[in-house]
């Protein structure tokens, strides 16, 4: 009786000392992944910057990344920037201020929307490729066959789609802000009835260079957050097909994750 009364006594303490187990092991694993994501990130900054270089491999993934992503961007901006006229109308017309709809669409596409959109539409086209890529070749053993080869792995590999991506984005949400800008004014001059001058002024009173800046320097932020994401998720890929398909979701995932939270992040620096 003795030692069925200890038993149900100790119980609640056994729930208790296994929850803080539980929280304690999930702790440990969660900072043991941060780690050694920082240490690849580290890495691959270190070789991005010491020779030998690559070139060609470097134009192949700005080929790759920048030229063959434009298609994406630039319909993402274009429908982005109409549709957006068209909502800041459809409430502007409440409140009588359909004068500032020419404002809001671009500041919304030059801060926010360009290089948000672009680093997600990114992501999922560019971070799920480097992933794949990568993952296979490590399942392959092609990883093992360049260091066999005395090739370091960070420089042929990782170092070039760090490069190309963290230049190509912010090329990309360039272009894309002067499309996404276009969108807006084809919808306000031909669907809501705008004045093409007075439209064209008021979205060239309201930019300043801050503005573009601040989107630019996101860009390069989330395409260095894309390309280090599938990098890191393609290097360390399980074996077989399974862990290359969790490799590719995981580089996706990640990466649109960071890139809103990064978002936040700068925003906060830029116009607190």
């Amino acid at each position: 009786m003795n030692t069925q009364s200890e038993k149900t006594a100790a119980a609640p303490f056994d729930f208790i000392l296994n929850l803080f187990a539980a929280i304690g092991g999930t702790l440990l694993r969660f900072l043991s992944a941060v780690g050694r994501l920082a240490m690849f990130i580290g890495k691959s900054v270190a070789h991005c910057f010491m020779p030998p270089f690559f070139p060609s491999q470097l134009m192949r993934q700005i080929i790759d990344i920048g030229y063959y992503s434009l298609p994406v961007v630039g319909m993402t901006a274009l429908f982005t920037g109409m549709v957006l006229a068209l909502q800041s109308y459809t409430g502007f017309t409440r409140f009588n201020a359909e004068g500032a709809i020419a404002g809001v669409v671009v500041l919304s596409v030059t801060r926010e929307l360009a290089p948000v959109l672009a680093g997600l539409m990114v992501a999922g086209r560019i971070g799920a490729a480097i992933a794949a890529e990568i993952g296979t070749m490590r399942v392959t053993e092609q990883i093992d066959a360049l260091t066999t080869l005395s090739v370091n792995p960070f420089k042929y590999l990782i170092a070039p789609r760090v490069i190309a991506g963290t230049l190509m984005l912010p090329l990309l949400v360039f272009v894309g802000d002067i499309i996404g800008v276009f969108g807006g004014y084809v919808v306000a001059i031909y669907n809501l009835g705008f004045s093409p001058g007075s439209y064209l002024s008021q979205t060239w009173d309201t930019l300043e260079a801050m503005d573009v800046i601040s989107g630019l320097v996101k860009a390069g932020v989330f395409g260095f957050i894309v390309a280090t994401m599938g990098c890191y998720h393609g290097f360390n890929s399980q074996r077989g097909a399974q862990g290359v398909g969790a490799a590719t979701t995981n580089a996706v995932v990640s990466a649109s994750i960071l890139i809103l939270i990064f978002n936040y992040i700068l925003t906060q620096v830029f116009f607190s």
